[in-house]
């Protein structure tokens, strides 16, 4: 049943309710998947609860009159689709419960994962796969997610029982914990969830999927996505669309997996699949940075059949959207499946290359080209970089770069703490140094000018949102030690203080201890030059630049502006060699003194405006 009615939008090899043009409804990730299995990807069948269910649920407080009932036979639906059952202690069902606004709000909202575990069930799924550890590390993960998520017990305490097996038992990440272990972690995580919650972990299935769906309803409002959606001028009402959809797992063994990426390389532009991939773990743990993944392209030599399918897939999904987009993938024992498609956030320099490289390609338009690029991108574009001219400093660290541009700031080493700095010192310049970020970083992310994580990877979080906000990112730094609460950063060899300088190379992956100079771009970037050609055959107005300095003049003549529209003659004065004969006249005790010093400032002032205007 669709229409105004109807609350369940269903997507399977044999029925489809919606489509990709229906992203107000179904949120990006539930058009996508329809979309997707409109072309016969494979992707796990499922359905979407709309928008409008999330804003019944925001305003009442309470599901709109008929989800619930509409939500029974959905599930019966999917459980004869995929030929298992709920609660089924030897055939069981499990599904993921996602959020998907209709704008992308990458990490913003929540996710809950293996939805249907119970102690009954998990043999039933021990028994499918051959794996009871298996099994029992998805059982975790339910509880780790559910409780952290839907009842909000603070998942630090479940990372520190984790931290406390492992060490137990001298392994180095949660993929090598025992049975044992993994059975520990199961009865302490239940312990803590009701200590903590005062709410027993339901057994039951459907109570489990209830509970997560409106989980992941209030999850609009948390304070991460609030001040994401103002940052991105996101309408506030529009709510997001959740998604449940059939479980498949990378989490299997060695032929299993999880991947994130893009059919462009979003940093730089590059005509190459570029991504990760994590062997044998769910996808949380590559967007969250847990462990640190191997490149996309390693999956040619341990999956060559996956990775083959792979690319043939994504070069589908590119020609038919004619954009490049950003996908999540899970291999199970060597079945590949498409989990989302989306348009692919980018840096600035990737969007000018992109945009050229696809009109050329016959994909888009010229005159889309250009609309396709932001006038910020260009200003991106053209930022500062690094002054290397009088030699390059050693780095006293070497991660992944993960946003390009450079970023030179105060080390801060939480995000509350960068906010803080930033209330304190207005036009003060922070870099925000963390293990790792989670969405509940917005706040400092936003006022810092560029991020360093310790853990993770190309298409963790920190480098998908500095990208997203055109700042310098990198990630995977590991010889990055961090003690925060001594305000200590290890860096190598190196001991670093918060409040410390700290530059960031986001284009190579570098760091350098201290403040190093910046100096403007002198782009000769043909696909830049070709983009604003483009632009000039289809604009109706001209361009002016605002221009204080012949330098100024000079830069914009050469990006093709037609004019000087505001001059500031007061930035005339900034060069070194001039604030000292203005500092002169302001201070000077009478008319005398003040006449000189404006003497040495008239010739300056004069052969600027000669040099403006010609």
């Amino acid at each position: 049943m669709t229409g105004n009615d109807s609350y369940i939008y269903r997507f399977s090899e044999r029925m489809i309710d919606g489509n990709g043009s229906m992203c107000a409804e179904l949120g990006g990730k539930g058009a996508g998947l329809a979309e997707m299995t409109l072309l016969s990807i494979p992707v796990p069948p499922g359905f979407t609860i709309p928008t409008a269910a999330c804003r019944h649920y925001l305003e009442h407080g309470e599901n709109p009159p008929g989800l619930d009932e509409q939500l029974s036979t959905a599930l019966q639906w999917l459980e004869m689709e995929h030929n298992r059952k709920f609660d089924d202690p030897w055939n069981p069902l499990l599904v993921s419960v996602r959020s998907g606004a209709a704008v992308s709000m990458p990490g913003m909202m929540d996710t809950v994962l293996n939805v249907g575990l119970n102690r009954r069930t998990v043999n039933g799924l021990a028994r499918r796969h051959g794996s009871m550890r298996f099994a029992l590390d998805s059982y975790r993960r339910l509880l780790q997610m559910f409780g952290s998520i839907a009842l909000q017990v603070p998942k630090t305490k479940f990372d520190q029982i984790i931290k406390a097996i492992e060490q137990h038992e001298d392994v180095m990440a949660d993929s090598d914990i025992s049975e044992v272990g993994l059975w520990k972690a199961i009865d302490r995580f239940q312990e803590v969830i009701l200590l903590d919650s005062g709410i027993l972990f339901p057994e039951d299935p459907n109570e489990q999927l209830s509970i997560a769906i409106e989980a992941v309803f209030r999850s609009w409002k948390n304070q991460r996505a609030k001040h994401y959606r103002r940052l991105n001028q996101i309408p506030e009402d529009s709510g997001t669309a959740v998604t449940v959809q059939a479980m498949v797992f990378g989490n299997c063994g060695p032929d299993s997996g999880t991947g994130v990426g893009f059919t462009r390389n979003p940093s730089t532009g590059e005509k190459k699949l570029f991504g990760e991939f994590l062997a044998n773990a769910q996808g949380e743990d590559i967007v969250a940075g847990i462990r640190t993944p191997v490149e996309i392209s390693e999956l040619a030599r341990s999956m060559p059949e996956v990775y083959a399918e792979l690319v043939a897939i994504t070069t589908r999904l590119e020609n038919h959207f004619r954009d490049a987009q950003d996908f999540e993938f899970t291999v199970e024992n060597g079945k590949l499946f498409l989990l989302q498609t989306r348009s692919a956030k980018r840096s600035a320099m990737a969007g000018v290359r992109l945009a050229v490289e696809m009109a050329r390609e016959g994909l888009i338009s010229r005159q889309e080209a250009v609309a396709r690029v932001k006038a910020s991108s260009i200003t991106e574009v053209l930022s500062p970089q690094f002054d290397f001219s009088k030699g390059t400093p050693e780095a006293i660290a070497q991660g992944l770069a993960a946003s390009p541009g450079a970023a030179v700031g105060r080390i801060a080493l939480s995000a509350d703490e960068a906010v803080e700095i930033a209330a304190e010192d207005v036009g003060a310049t922070i870099v925000l140094v963390t293990h790792e970020t989670t969405a509940d970083d917005i706040h400092g992310m936003a006022v810092a000018v560029g991020f360093l994580t310790a853990q993770g990877g190309a298409t963790s979080h920190a480098a998908v949102v500095a990208r997203g906000m055109g700042k310098s990112c990198i990630t995977g730094a590991k010889e990055v030690f961090i003690d925060a609460a001594k305000g200590i950063l290890q860096i190598g060899g190196s001991t670093l203080r918060r409040g410390d300088w700290l530059s960031l190379d986001g284009s190579t992956g570098r760091v350098y201890a201290g403040q190093l100079p910046v100096r403007s771009v002198d782009v000769s970037n043909d696909d830049l030059i070709t983009l604003l050609g483009w632009s000039a055959e289809v604009t109706s107005i001209g361009v002016r630049a605002n221009a204080d300095t012949p330098l100024d003049v000079t830069i914009a003549r050469k990006w093709g502006a037609q004019g000087v529209g505001l001059c500031r003659t007061e930035h005339m004065f900034f060069a070194p060699e001039r604030l000292p004969h203005v500092r002169a006249m302001i201070l000077a005790s009478n008319a005398d003194d003040r006449k000189k010093a404006l003497i040495k400032l008239l010739p300056m002032q004069q052969k600027d405006f000669e040099t403006l205007f010609p």
